[in-house]
Formats: structure tokens, sequence, C-alpha cells
């Protein structure tokens, strides 16, 4: 089971490095793709990551039981969140002041504090505000579906970018 996680992992990470390289395009936006800029995506993702690894950590693996959830799986299955949809909870909405420097060091914290699922049995878990509670591997899954969501806004972002 370790062996899986650590392949997730990698890919994972993968993901996150590809948002790293849009630190530079932080301050810009396009209104008709997000209301938010670039580097209010990426700071998102940063404390989504982070938070859910954190509280993945500190569950209690005897209170995991698996449970059907449709939207869960329609999401697990088609690989991808549908834009507008769901809205984020206020833990994981960024602060105003977004800078290079901040994200830069929030990215390379987030790279250490996602290793702790590497490690964790399985039975750990995180209790996701819609699609209930997503023990570790689906945890990972769900981190690398919700960061290629916000990955593709943000090339969304540049690639309409008017100027």
């Amino acid at each position: 089971m370790l062996k899986q996680h650590y392949t997730d992992m990698e890919k994972f990470k993968t993901l996150l490095k590809q948002l790293e390289k849009h630190i530079p395009a932080f301050a810009q936006q396009n209104i008709a793709v997000s209301s938010a800029s670039v580097g209010w995506h990426i700071e998102h993702t940063l404390l989504t990551c982070t938070l859910i690894a954190g509280a993945v950590k500190q569950s209690d693996p005897s209170l995991y039981k698996r449970s059907f959830n449709f939207s869960k799986i329609m999401v697990y299955t088609l690989n991808k969140i549908p834009r507008g949809r769901a809205k984020a909870p206020k833990i994981v909405l960024p602060s105003a002041d977004i800078n290079p420097e901040n994200l830069q060091i929030h990215f390379q914290n987030t790279l250490q504090k996602i290793l702790v699922l590497k490690n964790l049995p399985a039975g750990h878990y995180f209790e996701h505000p819609y699609f209930g509670k997503l023990n570790v591997k689906e945890t990972v899954r769900f981190l690398e579906i919700h960061s290629n969501h916000h990955l593709k806004i943000i090339e969304d972002i540049l690639q309409n970018k008017v100027g």
C-alpha cells in the first residue's frame, strides 16, 4: 500500500511543480476566466494541500468508514472538478497579500508538509465537505484533481490574457 501512496505522491508533486512555474505571473488576471488572480489560485491550492495533509495526519483511523458518495464518484471518474459549482471554505481562502516571495516560501513548505501522506496507513482520512471521508489514497487523488483544476484555470487566465 505504501508503494501506491508513493506513486500517487510523485504524480501529485509533479502537478505542484507545474503550479510553481506560474509564480512569476502571480498578478495576472482575466475576469472572463476567473475573478481571482494567478497568485490567488496558487495560494489557494497550497493552502488546501497544507491543511488537508495536516488533517489526514491528525485523523483517527479507527473512525474511518468508507461510504458511497455520488459526487465523489463523478469527480474521480471524470478526473475533473466542474468550474463554478463549489465555493471554497473560508479557511482556504488566500489573504490579499500575495507576492512571489511568499508564494515560493509557501510552495516549499507545502512540499514538506505533504510528505506525511506518503507514509500514513490507509485508514487515516480527511473529511471533505462534499465527498465525505477520504482515506489517504483518495485524499492524494483529490489533491491531484483539485491542483489540476486550478492549474487549468491558471493556464486559461494566461492564454486568454488581453494585453
